[in-house]
């Protein structure tokens, strides 16, 4: 009987033990990285006529369901583009990642990286419905940065390559308001204007000042960097503290750094070095910061107009021809230049604060 008993144990043992051995030959984790991504993509290849051909979303198009290694990012604050909403996607090659410079500049991308960012507005009328725009897609090349944008078509069911520009009129309900624009998409000269570092395009949010935030993915909240890491598509080389923007629209920070986050996804684009507008004697970078008069505190303008007689005058927002600009729909004076035709009356409101807080007496 014992011996039965100790034949049937090791039996049991062998059994036990070749299931754990091949368990463990066949284990695929649950990670992204490991598995193949049915992303096309070809750096060097002219972007295909439609967008479904990367094969970048799963399912339809239209629910911008990202397939395997497509990777949902959130900027902390967001460009101001007629209060259209976004959906932003990174995609790299397979066995490439990011690499950390320092807070304030772009991360260093692989060459092949597609940067996706859908353009939609909620509440469209008549009938309430969800509608997107453009697809845009920047992506690094061995000689640099270049655009594919991508129009919807009326049913939802496909965008198609166009780098001409183009408008749509698009009325829709936000925060209970009935809004109207004359939406822009832009060209490519017009994406170069806004994304121009000299003679080379770059991206514009993706810097760690900006992305340093938790958000919401499919296996639950994570700080974005923390998820990027896991993927393989970041080196693991960041600083323990980065100094990270505020958030404009959070009333826990303070007045000041409200809009410094706010001027430097909305301007900083144009207003510094070697970008469209550096000719100005403002710096609205978060980083480019050394006190008030970066932000144009008691500045006079180069291009005066009356009666505003500086950049901001503290306590005095009739004399400040920052708040004109910005609190204008007339082209030939609003700010910013591009990517917008209605007044951002929310960023509007937070300009009016800040400037009416100031007590700086100019000389």
């Amino acid at each position: 009987m014992v011996k039965n008993y100790a034949v049937l144990l090791l039996v049991v043992f062998t059994i036990l033990t070749q299931s754990a051995c091949s368990s463990d030959e066949n284990y695929v984790p649950n990670n992204q990285t490991q598995q193949e991504s049915p992303a096309v993509f070809n750096p060097e290849a002219t972007p295909f006529n439609t967008l479904s051909e990367f094969h970048f979303f799963d399912g339809n198009l239209k629910d911008l369901t990202p397939t395997i290694g497509v990777l949902p990012y959130e900027p902390i604050n967001s460009l101001f583009t007629d209060y259209a909403h976004k959906k932003r996607f990174v995609w790299m090659p397979k066995n490439t990642s990011a690499d950390y410079a320092n807070d304030y500049s772009l991360l260093n991308f692989p060459i092949g990286t597609v940067l996706i960012k859908n353009f939609y507005y909620e509440n469209v009328l008549p009938n309430n419905t969800t509608k997107i725009i453009e697809t845009r897609l920047i992506y690094n090349t061995s000689t640099g940065w270049e655009f594919a944008n991508y129009t919807w078509n009326e049913d939802q069911t496909e965008a198609y390559f166009d780098l001409t520009g183009s408008y749509t009129n698009i009325d829709f309900i936000d925060n209970g308001q009935t809004k109207s624009t004359t939406y822009r998409i832009p060209s490519t000269a017009e994406c170069f204007t806004c994304h121009k570092s000299g003679v080379n395009a770059i991206p514009i949010g993706l810097k760690p000042q900006n992305l340093n935030k938790s958000i919401s993915y499919s296996d639950g909240i994570k700080n974005q960097f923390q998820k990027w890491i896991e993927m393989g598509y970041l080196e693991d080389n960041l600083p323990i503290n980065i100094n990270t923007v505020s958030n404009w629209e959070d009333q826990n920070n303070s007045l000041s750094n409200r809009m410094r986050g706010y001027l430097d996804i909305n301007c900083a684009h144009c207003h510094s070095q070697d970008r469209h507008c550096d000719y100005r004697p403002i710096r609205f970078a978060f980083g480019d910061y050394q006190d008030d008069v970066s932000l144009g505190v008691c500045v006079d303008p180069d291009t005066p107009i009356a009666p505003y007689s500086k950049i901001v005058e503290p306590g005095n927002i009739a004399r400040s021809i920052i708040h004109f600009r910005l609190n204008t729909t007339q082209e030939e004076y609003r700010m910013p230049l591009l990517g917008r035709t209605l007044i951002h009356e929310e960023g509007v409101a937070l300009l009016e604060q800040w400037i009416a807080s100031l007590t700086t007496v100019c000389d």
